[in-house]
């Protein structure tokens, strides 16, 4: 079997989980297939051929996609299946598809329909990128969804999408990669004192990360709670100065007691952080699965999570972490957010407070990664999913 996997981002350039999953299942794909033909965006890099997005120059963003997208297209070499991870992509494997006439399969990191406040960033151009991804699930001849609850979102936003042509393959974790690492070099580096529960985040400051919320939960942890927050990449300037008030405020409080890194941490140095962490928080408002909970698990931290998407999937409540209720449609809702606040502030203080019950889920936590989540498997059934799509698209050209 050759396959082409289209992507935006691609090692070493990461930002997101849709980068992560595409680097740990193509080298788990290669030991499995004939041929794994790799095209990203940006700079060149060893490991695939990469695309700059600079055409039409000046362009809205979402224009100079699609144009990266033609020249993506027009360099797949022969293959018995296109990949396309993403919106950024999916054009790409639209007229890839076409050109070769072969198979078309796209895996559903996220949703645009559920991602509306991402017209804040990219204006007119979500409305492009909606229609891009409308168009490729109509298109493909497999969707993958990376949890079971991703199903009813695609359903739900896409329902010219039969169900028989949506595959669940979860994300992964390299265990190896993500495992206990107890050394202190990073937290002293940062000045992060080592002497206090640590509870950690890491991720972009977007709406859908639920950071906002984190932050503010943050003033009604104990006092000896330290937070280590892991973020940058904000999406709009209002969203940063959004949270850089709020940091400000918590910072006030709890001096000596709040640190924010800004820059992207290598992943050696996140293993550190997250390890040394009591309890690792993820507050997002829309999570199709969560790969930051997974990479948590694996160093054995506790986790403290939102209950949206596909993160009850991965954190088992009261055994591998604590969930907390969250209602999308109710964001609008000043009490009910701020309630929801409150009870993520609880649970923590409930994991700080009883440091032997933490390391316990961390201990279960690690397990479920080695046990559920290896990415072996999951190349095994991205190929079961490949062989799918190829006979379902030889069975409507036969037709």
């Amino acid at each position: 079997m050759r396959v082409s996997i289209l992507t935006r981002e691609y090692p070493p350039t990461i930002y997101g989980g849709a980068g992560v999953h595409v680097a740990q299942l193509v080298p788990q794909l290669a030991r499995i297939t004939d041929l794994v033909d790799v095209s990203c965006m940006g700079e060149p890099r060893d490991g695939a051929r990469a695309f700059p997005e600079t055409f039409p120059e000046g362009a809205n963003g979402a224009l100079r996609t699609l144009g990266t997208d033609v020249a993506m297209a027009a360099a797949i070499p022969e293959v018995d299946v296109i990949h396309a991870h993403t919106w950024y992509a999916q054009f790409a494997g639209i007229i890839g598809g076409q050109l070769q006439d072969v198979p078309l399969v796209v895996t559903a990191h996220s949703l645009e329909p559920d991602r509306p406040w991402k017209v804040e960033q990219l204006g007119g151009g979500y409305r492009v990128s909606s229609w891009i991804e409308r168009t490729a699930f109509a298109e493909a001849d497999a969707v993958i969804a990376v949890s079971e609850a991703m199903i009813t979102n695609i359903t739900n936003a896409y329902p010219e999408v039969e169900r028989d042509r949506i595959h669940v393959v979860k994300n992964g974790i390299d265990t190896d990669e993500f495992s206990p690492d107890h050394g202190t070099d990073v937290l002293e580096r940062l000045g992060v004192p080592l002497d206090q529960p640590i509870v950690a985040f890491v991720g972009r400051i977007t709406r859908q990360k639920g950071l906002i919320h984190l932050v503010r939960a943050a003033r009604m942890l104990d006092p000896d709670t330290t937070i280590l927050l892991l973020a940058g990449a904000p999406d709009t300037p209002e969203i940063a100065a959004e949270f850089k008030a709020e940091f400000a405020t918590l910072n006030a409080e709890r001096p000596g007691r709040v640190f924010w890194v800004e820059e992207m941490l290598p992943r050696a140095d996140v293993r550190q952080v997250n390890t040394a962490a009591t309890v690792f928080a993820c507050p997002s408002i829309y999570e199709p699965l969560g790969i930051v909970n997974l990479e948590a698990m694996a160093c054995e931290t506790a986790v403290v999570a939102s209950a949206v998407g596909g993160i009850p999937e991965v954190v088992v409540d009261g055994t591998t972490g604590l969930l907390v209720p969250y209602d999308p449609a109710r964001a609008g809702d000043a009490a009910y957010v701020a309630d929801f606040e409150a009870q993520f502030a609880a649970r923590i203080n409930e994991l700080t407070r009883d440091p032997e019950r933490a390391a316990a889920m961390g201990k279960a936590g690690r397990q479920r990664c080695i046990d559920e989540f290896s990415w072996a498997k999951i190349a095994e059934e991205t190929v079961e999913v490949y062989e799918a799509a190829i006979a379902r698209h030889r069975a409507r050209r036969d037709a």
